[in-house]
């Protein structure tokens, strides 16, 4: 179990609160978080890329000149692909990169990628509280309270963001904001810096605890 010093919106400490979810063992730790970021990166692959064959390339029905008597060697078509605009040999066809992994292992490698960033996380009481309306430089200037530089990327965690706040983080080209009940393994790793909401903290240990 971890315990987080939380703090409020103004910068100020308010007290603490714990985050307690089981992690992988050391030795495995590394192996099951990188299969995670793998499966993640090749899942989002489309696959879609796609060459034509000489069989599929339009055109090439007619021999391009005469077997013998020219010099040169024979050809059969203008679409072989030892020509210009000729088929693909082996080139990639439409198909799916997804990679299996099971469900607790999704999970556990998730717990223990998120308890690996405990030193780089900032729990927040009461994120983006005074925001009444939309406004950009009210989040850039509460994370500078918090300690986040500009330069640094930064993942925020809340339970229920308001879509005031999504729409004042969804400008800022370091931040990215995500639902708690929808972590996943690269986001975390990604980030430079981690703010929680306690609220989202809640909610972590609620859906990810086993």
């Amino acid at each position: 179990m971890t315990t987080l010093e939380t703090i409020k919106w103004d910068g100020k400490k308010s007290g603490t609160v714990d985050l307690d979810l089981a992690v992988a063992k050391e030795t495995s730790s590394a192996d099951l978080i990188h299969r995670a970021v793998l499966r993640q990166l090749a899942n989002k692959r489309q696959g879609t890329a796609s060459t034509l064959t000489r069989s599929e390339v339009r055109g090439g029905g007619r021999k391009p000149y005469k077997q013998k008597g020219t010099g040169r060697a024979r050809q059969g078509s203008i679409r072989t692909p030892l020509r210009p605009g000729g088929g693909i040999i082996f080139g990639p066809k439409p198909r799916s990169y997804n990679l299996d992994m099971n469900r607790k292992e999704r999970r556990l490698a998730l717990r223990t990628a998120l308890m690996s960033r405990v030193p780089d996380m900032k729990a927040v009481e009461d994120f983006g509280s005074t925001l009444k309306q939309p406004k950009t430089s009210e989040i850039i200037n509460g994370l500078a309270r918090l300690g986040i530089q500009k330069t640094e990327k930064v993942l925020v965690i809340l339970d229920s963001p308001s879509d005031v706040i999504k729409k004042s983080i969804n400008n800022i080209e370091k931040v990215k904001l995500i639902a708690a009940d929808q972590l996943n393994v690269f986001d975390i790793l990604n980030a430079n810096k981690l703010v929680i909401g306690q609220s989202a903290i809640n909610k972590i240990q609620e859906v990810y605890a086993s």
